[in-house]
């Protein structure tokens, strides 16, 4: 297994292993280059092709995944200098996603990615796809060849996903328009890949999402409700992991997944404190959410819940707690061990009261049903009865006010 060092080498490394874990892959040696030119033909200087393909013959292995994008020829030099199967960090990732996605609209976008990353990879070096496919003739021209006929049909395909897509994603944007006429707001979970998202969402939900030690156990959205102090209940939705380079075919190909995530109301950015590379991971997390438009400054509230607290020891424990106090955003957590949940709930909650308003409503004195709604998810701080009216001072978010407008009957 090739790769190209940054952040933490041996982290990194062990991260390209478990990506091969995830689907099965027995790693059975991992190799360490440092480049300091890339070459265009090999990516790797010829005395480190000759090292992976030594390593290759030793272990009697038949694919080599390099950790980092490689071009078509560098791919198909590395076959030939290697003799093995060769596939990059992005091929690898792609794999991962269509082995896990689950349903019809998972499978969707990752067909489309696979197909987008594919059709880079049609390139005239490739022998079997320079074969003409016989012309008619009286067009009076060449034949069509194989890779352009591939082409063709790979862009006719895409387009028919990107159509299902599109309904996809009104579907969905008519779900979540259902959803912010109900009274509760979404909190998202994003995070990087293995950051224990999944865990979090079962401990919160007491469902039985997935939830493995495994990069990307998590592919599809899903959506349960929790409760929520101050509020009558919540939406939480687990999303799909975040990962560094993540391909960029799968960051539009799953847009309309992640829009759930810029329609929420509270992201809760789940890091696995323990990891070596922590810091960089919150930055690539960071990153995709800029790309998609969420968070940020002028996007939702965000709180970071620094989970797997259980797995650090001594000073670091220590060093750890002492910078989460000097922040309001971050609370510490286990998910595994459920440390911390009950404080995270609280936090969850204040932040989306954080920007509440006081406003006066009036109701009609019957409207029993609004005046409940008001109570539970709102502050109310004074409530008067005028005449067939009942007026209340109701403090609330402005996610709750966007809900109680919403709201059927709501003049």
């Amino acid at each position: 297994m090739g790769g190209i060092a940054s952040r933490d080498a041996d982290a990194r490394l062990d991260e390209a292993g478990g990506l091969a874990e995830a689907i099965g892959i027995a790693v059975a040696q991992k190799l360490r280059f440092k480049i300091r030119a890339p070459k265009p033909a090999t990516l790797f200087g010829s005395g480190q092709v000759e090292a992976i393909a030594e390593a290759v013959e030793r272990e009697r292995a038949e694919l080599l995944v390099v950790d980092a994008p490689i071009t078509p020829i560098q791919q198909k030099n590395l076959e030939t200098g290697t003799k093995a199967k060769v596939i990059d960090r992005t091929g690898l990732i792609l794999e991962i996603f269509g082995e896990r996605a689950a349903t019809a609209e998972g499978r969707l976008q990752v067909e489309l990615a696979h197909l987008d990353y594919q059709a880079g990879r049609l390139v005239r070096s490739w022998t079997h796809l320079e074969r003409q496919r016989g012309g008619f003739g009286f067009l009076g021209g060449p034949g069509e060849t194989q890779i352009e006929a591939d082409r063709r049909l790979i862009r006719d395909r895409m387009a028919k996903l990107r159509r299902e897509l599109d309904q996809v994603t009104r579907t969905r944007a008519l779900h979540r328009a259902r959803r912010q006429r109900a009274p509760w707001p979404v909190i998202a979970l994003v995070g990087y890949t293995n950051a224990g998202k999944s865990t979090l969402f079962n401990r919160l939900t007491r469902a039985e999402v997935t939830a493995e030690n495994l990069l990307f156990a998590t592919l599809d959205p899903t959506m349960r409700e929790v409760p929520l102090p101050g509020f009558d209940k919540a939406i939480l939705s687990d999303t799909v992991g975040f990962i560094s380079e993540l391909p960029t075919q799968l960051v539009a190909a799953f847009r309309a997944t992640l829009e759930e995530v810029i329609s929420a109301d509270l992201i809760v950015h789940v890091r696995d404190i323990s990891h070596p590379d922590s810091d960089a991971q919150r930055a690539d997390v960071e990153q995709v959410l800029k790309e998609i438009g969420a968070g940020g400054e002028g996007g939702q509230a965000t709180i970071e819940a620094w989970n797997k607290i259980d797995l650090l020891q001594g000073d670091e424990t220590e060093r750890v707690r002492a910078e989460a106090q000097r922040r309001e955003d971050v609370v510490l957590i286990s998910a595994r061990t459920g440390e911390g949940l009950d404080r995270l709930v609280d936090c969850a909650a204040a932040r989306l009261r954080k920007d509440a308003r006081l406003r006066t409503v009036r109701v009609a004195a019957g409207d029993g049903e609004t005046i409940a709604w008001l109570h539970a998810n709102g502050e109310v701080v004074g409530q008067r009865q005028e005449g067939l009216e009942t007026e209340l001072e109701v403090r609330m978010s402005e996610p709750g006010w966007a809900r109680f407008d919403a709201r059927p009957g709501r003049p």
